[in-house]
């Protein structure tokens, strides 16, 4: 399991001076880069293959609030991957200073291609990076089915 220290700043409280959901979603993002890095998908690796993450959903559940000058610990693990790379599914957990669960949040997303910019399954060499991430105790498999199971579809305004 990957994990990242964070003092939580003025800016990241809001109007309840709790911290705020931007917040959560900023912490995350900054620990999946942080790990990204350390498994082989720097941004240079991803400007080379000419790809880049993005995420489908976040499923956030808050158990207890989280204050400012307090010290987060936000953890990543990998639930989920497709078996060409294309899907991806992260589970992060928040504690505070006294291992307190604060938060978890269930994330997937995908890689496109930055020139056609639609989905794409990664190259041999990151899919051997791919191996290398630690799994969650609950890791699947991902097919394209799980990547849509919420029902979701666009509806545009007439």
């Amino acid at each position: 399991m990957y994990q990242k220290d964070f003092e939580i700043r003025w800016s990241d409280v809001d109007a309840n001076s709790h911290l705020a959901n931007s917040a959560y979603i900023n912490f995350m993002s900054h620990t999946r880069v942080g790990f990204l890095n350390q498994h082989g998908f720097s941004m240079k690796q991803l400007i080379e293959h000419g790809i880049g993450p993005v995420v489908f959903s976040e499923q956030i559940y808050y158990f207890k609030e989280s204050f400012l000058g307090q010290t987060l610990t936000v953890t990543l693990a990998v639930s989920g991957l497709s078996e060409d790379g294309m899907f991806f599914r992260f589970e992060h957990n928040f504690y505070n200073e006294k291992g307190q669960h604060l938060a978890t949040c269930d994330i997937s997303g995908g890689w496109i291609d930055l020139k056609t910019r639609s989905l794409t399954p990664l190259s041999e060499v990151l899919q051997k990076s791919l191996k290398t991430f630690p799994k969650a105790e609950n890791f699947k498999i991902l097919t394209k089915s799980d990547m849509r199971q919420s029902g979701k579809k666009p509806k545009d305004l007439s």
